[in-house]
């Protein structure tokens, strides 16, 4: 091939080459303008989209579900809600209704949530008992964190509470509890009582007349352990205080 020739040929193929680099341009700026058009499109339906469920009745509440409470009325979860029919769902103050309805005694948790399109829906997770305390305005109901959430008579299983100052913040309290939850789940439906008369000398009263002096609440999960093989015994008084020397009399 010929200086010429070389000449015309690599000037050909800059020319081959200069076109498909326009063409390869051109097709990158209209991807870039469909993906550009699209975007704009996707934000104006967004847009679009919360306007119509933050300002019209299209996505509003129609229809409002309780579950998980037995003991409180679903009028009373309502009413304390405040959340009235036809409110945009998206204007629905989900965490304030929850905390206006934790503050119904008997509520141990809330939990609301948005149901699209129209429904508001309220988990209810209900205080159990797990002692009572007597007082002159009857027995009170206490769950197992302490807290005194109703006055009535205590379900059948449900061990009387003897302490000085019942209340979630009350040591003595806070001890018995943690001795009831550390027992065999047999075990504690055969409690009748607990008494703290100190932090140092728990007693556990059984249905049956036998007693069981825990001592201090600390290493409850090996008295459990203790105990239970121990009960099988006969005795009156089942002396765990010191699991390592348990003692019956």
């Amino acid at each position: 091939m010929t200086g010429v020739e070389s000449r015309h040929s690599d000037r050909a193929a800059e020319r081959v080459g200069s076109r498909r680099r326009d063409r390869h341009d051109r097709q990158v700026k209209r991807s870039r303008l469909r993906v550009l058009l699209w975007s704009l499109l996707v934000i104006v339906l967004l847009v679009a989209l919360v306007v119509v469920a933050w300002f019209t009745p299209v996505l509003s509440v129609r229809k409002i579900a309780v579950t998980g409470n037995t003991a409180v009325p679903t009028e009373q979860v309502l009413d304390t809600l405040k959340i009235p029919k036809g409110q945009p769902l998206l204007r629905v103050d989900t965490e304030a209704a929850a905390h206006r309805v934790a503050q119904i005694p008997r509520v141990a948790k809330v939990r609301v949530q948005r149901e699209f399109p129209s429904t508001i829906k309220v988990t209810v997770t209900e205080r159990t008992p797990a002692v009572f305390f007597d007082s002159p305005q009857g027995p009170h109901l206490v769950d197992i964190e302490g807290v005194d959430f109703a006055i009535g008579p205590p379900p059948p299983g449900v061990p009387r509470l003897k302490v000085d100052s019942p209340g979630p913040n009350d040591p003595k309290t806070k001890a018995a509890l943690t001795v009831l939850q550390a027992l065999p789940v047999l075990l504690r439906g055969q409690v009748s009582e607990i008494s703290v008369p100190s932090l140092s000398a728990v007693q556990v009263s059984l249905a049956d007349g036998r007693v069981i002096a825990w001592g201090s609440s600390a290493d409850s999960d090996r008295k459990a352990q203790v105990v239970a093989p121990l009960l099988t015994q006969p005795g009156r008084v089942y002396d765990v205080s010191s699991p390592d020397l348990p003692t019956i009399k």
